[in-house]
């Protein structure tokens, strides 16, 4: 138990911040995709969409160039710390947040914008309507990205480095401990990682009303 404690710790730590930075970061470019019109949105729609198949070890591989000593943001000294797997982690989410909120907000702009409009409201007036409208489909987008992170391996262990103590997280934890042959450890962090998902995906579901 003293063991798996702060692995589980360090995992929802990094993977939480993650999945709150991807919304932060997705649910104001879906709005402004959703709601207005410039040049170049229809490629930012289609880049978002296609980064939802973004392979983990590339932008693992990417940032690790970027933050290693000899890369230009080396003297950042965040390779190999839990800040290097959050930014992996965000980088991977967001475009599931971007991409699933974008559609139900559209969606939902195009079936009532212009009697918002009518009424006197804004875009940006009408924006706080929209997202509790589409609450469940946006909620859905965020649990979709904090699955993303908290089943992230490859870019973790790229960017991290699976430090005993120090970056080492249940996924990255999985592999070792398989690879040793040690499956009793790996076997309880599985268990706890779905227990986590399920958890989260419940809790997600009865805050935003959704009935079977």
């Amino acid at each position: 138990m003293d063991t798996i404690l702060p692995i589980v710790g360090l995992s929802l730590a990094v993977s939480l911040t993650a999945a709150f930075l991807a919304a932060l970061i997705g649910l104001p470019l879906a709005a402004l995709l959703a709601l207005t019109r410039f040049p170049g949105r229809r490629v930012l729609i289609i880049a978002i969409n296609a980064l939802l198949g973004l392979p983990p070890v590339v932008v693992g591989l990417i940032l690790y160039i970027l933050l290693s000593r000899s890369g230009p943001l080396g003297t950042l000294g965040w390779l190999f710390t839990p800040v290097a797997m959050v930014l992996a982690e965000t980088i991977l989410a967001t475009p599931i947040v971007a991409a699933l909120s974008h559609r139900a907000l559209e969606q939902r702009w195009n079936a009532y914008g212009r009697v918002m409009q009518a009424s006197g409201a804004s875009r940006l007036r009408a924006l706080p309507h929209l997202l509790l409208m589409s609450r469940r489909t946006v909620a859905t987008a965020i649990l979709g990205g904090f699955g993303r992170t908290i089943s992230e391996v490859g870019a973790v262990l790229l960017v991290g480095g699976n430090i005993a103590g120090h970056t080492r997280t249940m996924t990255t934890t999985i592999t070792l401990e398989t690879s040793k042959g040690n499956l009793d450890l790996a076997l309880a962090l599985g268990m706890i990682l779905i227990g986590i998902s399920v958890g989260v995906s419940a809790t997600v579901l009865a805050i935003t009303g959704e009935r079977s």
